[in-house]
């Protein structure tokens, strides 16, 4: 959710806190700050808005040292003001921190009792001032830390300097990411390895519970109970991807334009594209020959890809699939005895509510595998079986890359476990590998319709209100696009099963709303086209998505059409995906809204 930052060297660190904060902003961007030691003093700097606010005060009041901690924030708790930005701190100590302190409250009052006082309304100040009256009281800093940290409920991942001590950093982790970067007579800690990438590509991931104490040359990591431990030092990946927009406009209308080959990445993964068979990936041990019954669960637009996995399993391997968005999942107390396999979906792999499902599956027994974009995050590591997607990198906070790889791959397991059970011939998996294998080529024939959507989303952005409408595989589809709508263009948009429409949703049909209807020529076509026709007898504008069968039908009279190439079922709701995303950036865009940092979102939900 919070992007955070430490840098311990022998050289000034501002402007490269500054340089990491920039590649953490997707985090968050409501307000940034660093502080840091000069002569043992802690100076600060912090400013409103995003990291270039920051850069400005920074340029007028520069601020020295060798050692210091950053921060862009999310907010959570109090307004996104100066007041509320990080680094808290207080004469002895300045902290950054990402995640929620469930307790804060409770050691507020206590501390204020005491006669400590608040100048921000976080929870994370908190931190500081408990950990400032464990060294009033005679602990040593790394003491306080670990006192304070006791007393601390939720999930949160944290950062901390002191005064005097230019020779000290010290992290914690509980829930929240939080890694260990090396370098040579320097050592750094970051919410994840893009952050980390410019200084170095030697890093060392916290467990959860971990606390580290750095100092130039070494990293001293400590798990819950006190115990030294060593934690496997990694060859980050985030060095591999310069995070640029290159020729785009913006890093989501790139990341859109990225589809073609991290899909293929992705397909690669789970396809040996030189006999047809599908594959888990690495050779991982996943036989889907015992699953009866699984569990799915995500949140936001994984959540969707979650639904479109579940249309997957049980029309390919013919398996029963349950599916909860994960905020809800473990709430429910759903009895998971004849559950055989608990699937979850995330892009960041952090996902606050996604893990916490995962944790409460396990706990019930249930073997786990994990869709993930990020490979060293905690979904990731702590599931039984990892089954990566490709998509790089995903900087913009509306998910495009990581969704199409996300179906990608859950395209790719279905047909496995069809296989594996008996339900997809030898035959029949060959036909539906070719089929997928199509997908980057198809995905670069709905690229080449951009500027045509570019034209329907100038029309587009003079409306308030847009429904968005599909059946089977188009359904979920549905649901995507109108989140995709008013996550950057603030439209206020729904998605339904076409078949609902009638149920309610077409009270709102007039010739003021527009209604975009995802119908591929497949077997539902028909059932979807009387639908439409309900929507044009009450004047309603349609925008429809079909494919050159379903155009030349001529079964309705739309007011707008986009055509894509005729292609298999299995690949519908990969390529469909991307007109959508197309609809819903050039809406954003020509509103000028902001479209890779849209209000009050963050990539990476590492909060409940």
């Amino acid at each position: 959710m919070c992007g955070i930052i430490g840098i311990i060297s022998r050289e000034p660190v501002s402007s490269r806190l500054v340089d990491a904060l920039k590649r953490l902003e997707y985090r968050g961007y409501d307000s940034a700050g660093i502080a840091t030691l000069e002569g043992g003093a802690l100076g600060r700097r912090r400013a409103e808005g995003k990291l270039a606010n920051l850069e400005r005060h920074l340029a007028e009041n520069p601020l020295p040292g060798t050692i210091g901690i950053g921060h862009t924030r999310w907010a959570t708790h109090g307004a996104p003001t100066t007041r509320n930005a990080h680094p808290h701190a207080t004469a002895r100590v300045a902290v950054v921190h990402n995640g929620i302190i469930e307790n804060f409250r409770e050691l507020r009052a206590e501390l204020s009792a005491e006669g400590y006082a608040f100048e921000s309304d976080t929870d994370t100040e908190t931190v500081a001032v408990h950990v400032t009256r464990e060294m009033d009281r005679g602990a040593a800093p790394r003491e306080a830390v670990a006192a304070t940290l006791k007393r601390l409920e939720g999930a949160f991942s944290l950062a901390f300097l002191f005064k005097d001590e230019e020779g000290l950093l010290i992290g914690a982790r509980k829930g929240s990411p939080l890694a260990v970067g090396e370098g040579k007579d320097e050592m750094f800690l970051g919410s994840d390895a893009i952050a980390l990438s410019p200084f170095t590509d030697a890093v060392r991931y916290l467990e959860d519970g971990d606390s580290v104490i750095l100092d130039h040359g070494r990293a001293a990591i400590y798990d819950f109970d006190g115990n030294e431990v060593v934690r496997p030092l990694r060859q980050a990946v985030g060095k591999a991807f310069y995070v640029d927009k290159g020729n785009h406009r913006h890093f989501m209308q790139k990341e859109i334009y990225e589809q073609p080959e991290v899909v293929g990445h992705t397909l690669g993964a789970f396809v040996d594209m030189t006999t047809g068979r599908t594959k888990i990936p690495q050779g991982q041990p996943l036989d889907f020959s015992s699953v009866r019954r699984m569990a799915i669960s995500a949140c936001g637009t994984g959540f969707y890809a979650g639904t479109v996995g579940r249309y997957y399993f049980e029309r390919y391997a013919r398996i029963a699939c349950d599916l909860d968005v994960a905020s809800e999942f473990r709430y429910r107390e759903s009895p998971l005895g004849d559950v055989d396999l608990a699937l979850f979906v995330s892009q960041s792999g952090e996902t606050a509510d996604t893990l916490a499902s995962l944790r409460y599956a396990k706990a019930q027994g249930l073997k786990t595998a994990s869709i993930v974009n990020v490979p060293e995050s905690t979904i990731a590591r702590e599931s039984d079986l990892l089954l990566p997607t490709l998509a790089g990198p995903e900087i913009g906070v509306a998910s495009t890359k990581a969704f199409t790889c996300q179906l990608t791959a859950l395209a790719a397991l279905s047909v496995r476990a069809g296989v594996d059970r008996g339900a997809v011939s030898a035959e029949e998996e060959l036909e539906l590998t070719g089929a997928l294998a199509e997908a980057p080529r198809m995905i670069n024939a709905a690229l080449h319709l951009e500027e045509r959507i570019e034209e329907l989303a100038h029309d587009m952005a003079n409306h308030r209100h847009a429904l968005f409408l599909g059946r089977g595989f188009s359904y979920p589809l549905a649901m995507e696009g109108a989140l995709k709508l008013k996550e950057i263009s603030y439209i206020h948009a729904e998605g339904y099963a076409a078949g609902e429409l009638k149920h309610g949703p077409i009270a709102l049909i007039d010739e003021t709303m527009p209604v975009v209807v995802i119908a591929p020529h497949d077997r539902v076509f028909e059932k979807t086209v009387s639908n439409m026709q309900e929507v044009a007898a009450r004047g309603g504008k349609i925008i429809l998505i079909t494919d050159e069968k379903g155009a030349a039908s001529g079964a309705v009279d739309a007011a707008e059409t986009i055509v894509l190439p005729n292609m298999p079922e299995i690949l519908t709701p990969i390529v469909y995906s991307v007109p959508l995303q197309l609809l819903a950036y050039h809406t954003a865009v020509h509103m000028g809204t902001d479209v890779d940092q849209p209000r009050n979102l963050a990539k990476s939900v590492t909060v409940e």
